[in-house]
């Protein structure tokens, strides 16, 4: 599709009968992207999600002139998978990322790499989580990194006394690390820092002076911020109240009808043990075991958005003082959500909707100039291409993932499947689950007890109707979506027969 045709078409899906801004722009000049996207951040952190409590007013004016996917699904909930989907539009289980600290394959390309335009800056600031963390790569050619825990993660032949940009700008004020063994600061170092000193600020002033030095050329640039992952504290613990930050309507909310076994487990340990690493300390000196140490967590959770919002306002007007804004197409998403109570647990890594539901916003203000919401289901492997066609270039057949764009144009109404994989190496359990636009949700695992949910009733998921026999007709046609998508995918995880 020409990207004229494409614009006009997405004009005609909002019914704006005003000004298509893209055709006022000179002859071939070339749309930037800014892809703004944080890590563990839930879909009701947003109002257009259903939250208005939290103080995040940039992020809602974001998403009041944007494309709004209500149901974004992660391709799985954990950082490195899911990451790697984001950035190749590929399967986890296609580009080998299946778990955390796999690196990214150098012949597997992102999206700066299938774009291939030679005429673009690019950069890559913030969290990577796909191997090399300090390293430029990947077609990007400006890299400043925040995350000095994955040293050990390196390819051979790095240099592992590498430090992060970060580390770099804390010691130029005068900081100490407080990780003696290896010169470094951790992350709970870090987030007792001045508002001013912590990393989401920090990337606001990278960014901005990126976009500015390069505002007469075009350029991708994309910022990735820790926040709101653990340590769940920061400078803003307390912004927000009880009744700003409440705990989840399904806390506790522990379904007792056949839940994985995994899930109990993960739920025990955290009552011992927080998050069960230090590095990634919940709350100083508590264990997750009651209902006042949930609210603290549930405050904290909030102000840690409110922080990234605050950066997020500081990137957004260097665009606007840039004269960009409005040929800057913007994504904010993050790779996968947090229970922070849900079910009585934290976290992620299990197909609740609160770990695998994310936002997604797309603002292309040559296109529109209002909000759009999209209903039907999608997922974070259809990100590259629907990138790839705003920014006219054919998507390659090889992705996996599938433009949003006849969605948004309103050519396809009912939208379809999406699917959610789960790996556990060596030995599971594995789990791939089906998400229906009318909000069934299915949840195979190999080695533990299947989840089926109707969603549409039971938005909470505190009914488990998969030993149900009244539902077995159902969970077999659930089912068929996955095999087929395995199918296609080759995808070669065996899921049990039992139950289905």
């Amino acid at each position: 599709m020409k990207r004229r045709t494409l614009l006009q078409g997405m004009l005609g899906a909002v019914g704006a009968p005003a000004i298509l801004r893209g055709l006022r722009r000179p002859a071939g000049e070339k749309p930037n992207l800014l892809f703004l996207w944080t890590d563990q951040q839930r879909a009701d952190t947003l109002a257009v999600y259903g939250n208005h409590r939290y103080h995040v007013p940039v992020m809602n004016r974001l998403a009041a002139t944007s494309i709004v996917f209500k149901r974004c699904y992660v391709s799985q909930p954990l950082c490195t998978p899911s990451r790697s989907s984001v950035m190749t539009g590929l399967w986890p289980h296609t580009n080998g990322c299946i778990t955390n600290n796999i690196p990214l394959p150098r012949d597997t390309k992102t999206f700066p790499e299938l774009l291939a335009d030679p005429a673009y800056r690019t950069g890559y600031f913030g969290k990577w989580h796909l191997g090399d963390e300090v390293f430029a790569q990947h077609g990007f050619e400006e890299w400043v990194s925040i995350e000095d825990l994955y040293f050990k993660y390196f390819s051979e032949g790095r240099d592992r006394s590498r430090r992060s940009s970060y580390d770099r700008f804390l010691r130029r004020l005068g900081y100490e690390p407080d990780d003696k063994e290896n010169d470094r600061f951790s992350r709970v170092e870090a987030v007792r820092k001045p508002l001013e000193h912590c990393k989401p600020a920090f990337l606001a002033r990278r960014a901005t002076d990126f976009i500015l030095r390069h505002r007469n050329e075009p350029w991708i640039l994309y910022v990735n911020f820790l926040e709101p992952h653990p340590p769940f504290y920061g400078p803003l613990n307390d912004l927000h109240t009880l009744s700003e930050a409440p705990l989840p309507a399904n806390y506790p909310g522990i379904p007792i009808e056949g839940e994985p076994k995994r899930y109990q487990q993960i739920r025990e340990k955290k009552k011992e043990t927080g998050v069960g690493n230090p590095a990634y300390l919940v709350l100083e000196g508590h264990a997750m075991k009651n209902r006042a140490d949930f609210q603290r967590l549930a405050r904290n959770y909030a102000g840690l958005c409110s922080q990234v919002d605050q950066a997020v306002g500081r990137i957004l007007w260097a665009l606007e003082a840039s004269g960009q804004a409005d040929n800057t197409i913007v994504v904010y998403t993050s790779d996968h959500g947090e229970m922070m109570g849900a079910h009585s647990l934290i976290g992620k890594g299990v197909m609740y909707e609160e770990a695998v539901r994310v936002p997604l916003l797309l603002r292309v203000p040559f296109a529109h100039s209002r909000q759009i919401v999209v209903e039907p289901p999608v997922s974070n492997v259809d990100i590259v291409p629907t990138l790839l066609e705003l920014m006219g270039k054919q998507p390659p057949e090889f992705l996996q993932g599938r433009s949003l764009l006849p969605l948004v144009n309103g050519e396809e109404t009912d939208g379809r499947p999406v699917f959610i994989e789960w790996h556990t190496p060596p030995s599971g359990p594995n789990g791939r689950a089906v998400v229906t636009p009318d909000a069934w949700k299915l949840v195979l695992y190999d080695t533990d007890n299947g989840l089926l949910f109707d969603r549409a009733r039971d938005p909470l998921e505190m009914h488990n109707l998969f030993y149900r026999s009244e539902y077995s007709r159902g969970r077999r046609q659930l089912r068929r979506h996955i095999e087929r998508w395995q199918a296609k995918t080759a995808d070669a995880v065996a899921l049990p027969h039992g139950g289905s």
